[in-house]
């Protein structure tokens, strides 16, 4: 795992990306910087990463577009596939490579609100907890970046797979407000959730006897619950996109309030994507 880390930032600082990534990062920021605090006279800096959050849809494809789809593309994955190194060191080194250089920027703007505290009080603790909020939202979209990376040997591909990806993610508070609230739509959509969750199953345990009962108990749950309990599917898309949402989630950061269940979400929403992305190694290392 250290040596991919190493190499990838090597990668970073041996080419433009690092250094494109990291500039671009801070030039954001700053302009957002000078507008919301320095030309507002407001010394709440939590508003300015907020409206940094849409730059995540360049960066992050940028950041994540090489990972696996250059290896691919120069068959240098083979080697990777065939060394001594377990998939799983391999994938987390990619990762702690990307999300370090996201640290490293998120680290060089902190300058911003040190010149905030040096003209006036800024609520220091409710900032910590904005960044790491911020810190783990970024971390959650990296490992989506690395996810689609995998899946092509195209660098393009990847990052608008990646900018798609990530605009939905940042669009499911919207998508939900304008979801069917009615009953029959929402049974629907628990259906192909559970569909989606069994095909993960199986392509993972390759057992398709116990997929099938574990579908086949999931599905008679479902229906015993639509008929005997329907208010159950009052909402339900509602609040199933609701309770996926990252922005949601960063919401509670925002205002001030710091949750075990929203760390625990983003350190599950990566650890996902992360395992993803090593299962569709692995088949393709033994395949």
């Amino acid at each position: 795992m250290t040596a991919i880390f190493k190499k990838e930032m090597r990668t970073y600082f041996n080419t433009l990306t690092g250094y494109a990534f990291l500039g671009f990062f801070v030039l954001i920021t700053g302009y957002f910087f000078v507008s919301q605090n320095v030309a507002a006279y407001n010394a709440d800096y939590s508003n300015t990463l907020v409206g940094t959050m849409i730059m995540f849809l360049i960066l992050v494809p940028v950041l994540t577009m090489r990972l696996f789809a250059e290896e691919a593309r120069q068959k240098t994955d083979q080697l990777l596939y065939t060394s001594p190194l377990k998939v799983t060191d391999i994938v987390v080194g990619k990762f702690l490579a990307a999300i370090c250089l996201f640290l490293i920027g998120i680290a060089i703007t902190m300058i911003f609100p040190y010149i905030l505290s040096i003209y006036g009080e800024i609520n220091v603790k409710g900032l910590v907890g904005v960044v790491i909020g911020y810190f783990l939202m970024g971390s959650c979209l990296i490992s989506v970046g690395l996810f689609v990376s995998v899946l092509t040997d195209n660098q393009i591909v990847a990052a608008a797979g990646t900018f798609a990806a990530l605009f939905l993610l940042l669009m499911m508070d919207s998508i939900a407000t304008n979801a069917p609230i009615t009953r029959i739509p929402s049974l629907i959509f628990v259906a192909v959730i559970i569909f989606v969750i069994l095909a993960v199953l199986y392509n993972s345990t390759k057992s398709l006897s116990g997929t099938l009962l574990i579908g086949i108990v999931c599905y008679i749950l479902l229906a015993a619950a639509f008929i005997f309990i329907p208010s159950l599917f009052d909402s339900t898309i509602i609040r199933v996109l609701g309770w996926l949402s990252v922005l949601n989630r960063f919401e509670n950061f925002y205002m001030g309030v710091f949750g075990l269940s929203d760390v625990i979400y983003y350190l599950t929403f990566a650890a996902a994507f992360l395992y993803l992305t090593v299962n569709i190694i692995e088949k393709r290392r033994w395949s």
